[in-house]
């Protein structure tokens, strides 16, 4: 269960899922390039002041269980996570760029969905089993 924290003034808890897709659907994210993009983004996570506390992906897309404070914003959440990776992603693996017209890693849209007590032990094993189906 998420962990309740206190701020300055604040208490608080809170999670988001979210979910993107990589540009076309095409299925890159798998070996090496799957590793390192979970690396990278447990980088920028911890870079930017919040935590992915589950996170797997499938060929096409990615999911993520984001804990984070009152201070983060989906949108910069989102912005530092698919900005930064990418460019990491096709700078290590350069040959991606050909796979993709246009030079985006990434679908620019995204889903998201608040998570709740009753809910965060479901998402976790629905991330968790990305690869399992």
């Amino acid at each position: 269960m998420s962990e309740v924290k206190h701020g300055r003034g604040y208490v608080y808890a809170i999670q988001y899922h979210i979910v993107w897709c990589v540009k076309y659907r095409h299925k890159l994210l798998s070996g090496d390039v799957d590793n390192r993009l979970k690396e990278i983004l447990q980088q920028i996570a911890t870079d930017n002041d919040f935590t992915l506390a589950e996170i797997e992906s499938d060929v096409d897309h990615i999911h993520l269980l984001v804990d984070c404070t009152p201070q983060h914003s989906i949108p910069s959440i989102i912005k530092a996570l698919k900005g930064v990776s990418a460019r990491l992603i096709f700078k290590e693996f350069p040959q991606l760029k050909k796979q993709l017209s246009g030079g985006h890693l990434w679908n620019p849209s995204y889903f998201v969905a608040t998570v709740s007590e009753q809910t965060e032990e479901q998402i976790r094993l629905y991330i968790q089993n990305q690869k399992v189906r």
